[in-house]
């Protein structure tokens, strides 16, 4: 199910791009002879492999490989794009998201996720490092899916402003250390930090997934507009437009999903009956059923897309409810990871028999609990005939309903914080040394249950002998 040939792609830094950056992309592609275009799964922009005659892009006296991103390099994906439309973390604004994504100088080659867990829109886990916003105000988890390691939490929050040059100093040394503890003692080391303790492991409430497509109101005097395409080829003269429309209605910024769409944010109330005009000149469709929507396909693949639009009308002929599933489809052979509630797993032929046709066969996974955040994958059905994927996928979705609003997921990979008991105990400010008085001091010969003024003023540090007027009263945690 892969395209042997190589696409060109363009990262868009967070998913975000303005209307006038958009509209030179657009441009570039139609100087390829190109009508349309893709997204990409990591919120990016992808040219078809051939322009529109069937000659290779490459070959145009216009291609420019500095256009693209270089296949070493990684885009940085975030939930900008879900932020006053759908649930949020209280601390969280669309400048936080701005002002992270500029502070990223450097081309990352790992890929970057910076996330509310609040939202379902753009997965939490697909990257290498994954920074999920914690309840602790401009504090974030760090999950570490780098590659050669097992994946683990960073052992501590990590402050806004510090995302970008933590992020960068990963890169750089990862591979020269053995371990998280081995990672995190150095970047303590050779870089100023504002890290902070974690308190409570994440946790994440499964919710389902949100409807993201059409015109939406968003506050009081504006509107949101998720448009997507069944077959995700981008016209581009209708593009163009649209970044005109939005550079004249001073419409600021385009956003990018994972989920091959896109969407435009604070559209005026006066300027929704023009683009609603606008989308009726080009013809397009801003209502196409859930069913059609929560795919996760690979870019330029007509098998899978043929595959897809299979279940989607038996689905719609049965009148299946699929609310709040994703679905994805991939090939065995790929070794992408997965972010939808259940998989689609097409197996790969052996290399013995590929001279011969054979009909194609089917795993089917599903998310522990449904949930693609709990980052667990349970086989449901393995080598299932095309023609018998329609059942096995109704027997999960009555699975699915059957369960849902009867769990909660704590993300597993963090150990749940255990009972911690405060204590007063006094120390030493020269070396830290501890008088506890329910232990005492066995070498100044005090037994326990003393309290420190009934200690004798002669009294001093065991360690350092400094005298009692140097300890200092603190309240210590024991778990």
């Amino acid at each position: 199910m892969k395209n042997e040939q190589v696409l060109q792609r363009i990262d868009i830094k967070g998913g975000v791009l303005s209307p006038v950056e958009l509209q030179r992309i657009i441009e570039y592609a139609q100087s390829l002879n190109l009508e349309n275009f893709y997204f990409g799964s990591r919120q990016d922009i992808i040219f078809p492999v051939n322009d529109c005659d069937g000659n290779l892009i490459t070959k145009n006296e216009s291609f420019d490989d500095s256009f693209f991103t270089s296949k070493q390099q990684q885009n940085i994906c975030s939930s900008y794009v879900s932020i006053d439309i759908f649930n949020a973390t209280v601390w969280l604004r669309g400048t936080t998201y701005l002002y992270i994504l500029e502070d990223f100088r450097y081309q990352p080659n790992l890929k970057i996720n910076i996330t509310d867990p609040k939202q379902q829109l753009v997965p939490l886990f697909s990257g290498d490092l994954n920074f999920i916003a914690s309840p602790n105000e401009d504090y974030w988890y760090l999950f570490l899916k780098l590659p050669g390691w097992e994946e683990v939490y960073y052992p501590a929050l990590i402050y806004t402003w510090d995302i970008a040059k933590i992020a960068e100093a990963i890169e750089n040394n990862y591979t020269k250390v053995n371990d998280v503890g081995e990672l995190f003692q150095f970047l303590n080391e050779s870089i100023d930090t504002n890290n902070r303790v974690i308190e409570k492991p994440l946790q994440i409430p499964f919710n389902p997934f949100p409807y993201y497509e059409g015109m939406n109101k968003m506050g009081i005097n504006q509107y949101w507009l998720g448009l997507y395409w069944r077959n995700n080829k981008y016209d581009l003269k209708f593009l163009k437009a649209l970044c005109e429309f939005s550079v004249e209605h001073r419409i600021g910024k385009i956003c990018l999903t994972p989920w091959k769409s896109f969407i435009i944010k604070g559209i005026p109330n006066e300027s929704k009956l023009p683009l609603e005009k606008l989308l009726g000149q080009f013809g397009i469709n801003v209502r196409h059923s859930a069913l059609e929507l929560n795919w996760h396909l690979p870019v330029d693949n007509a098998d899978a897309l043929s595959l897809k639009k299979f279940l989607v009308t038996n689905f719609d002929q049965n009148d299946i409810s699929t609310y709040g599933l994703t679905f994805g489809v991939s090939d065995t052979s790929d070794g992408k990871r997965y972010f939808t509630s259940i998989v689609i797993e097409r197996n790969t032929a052996p290399d013995s028999v590929k001279d011969f046709h054979i009909n194609p066969t089917f795993n089917v996974l599903h998310a522990k609990n449904f949930n693609p955040n709990s980052r667990q994958y349970l086989m449901y059905a393995q080598d299932v005939d095309q023609k018998d994927l329609n059942s096995i996928l109704l027997e999960l979705t009555k699975t699915y309903f059957q369960k849902l609003g009867t769990e909660e997921v704590h993300t597993p990979g963090v150990a749940q914080k255990k009972e911690v008991i405060e204590i007063e105990v006094y120390q030493c400010k020269d070396c830290k040394t501890v008088y506890d008085p329910s232990i005492g001091d066995i070498v100044a010969q005090i037994p326990a249950g003393v309290d420190f003024d009934e200690v004798s003023d002669e009294y001093s540090c065991p360690l350092c002998e400094a005298p009692k007027t140097d300890f200092e009263k603190i309240i210590m945690q024991v778990v």
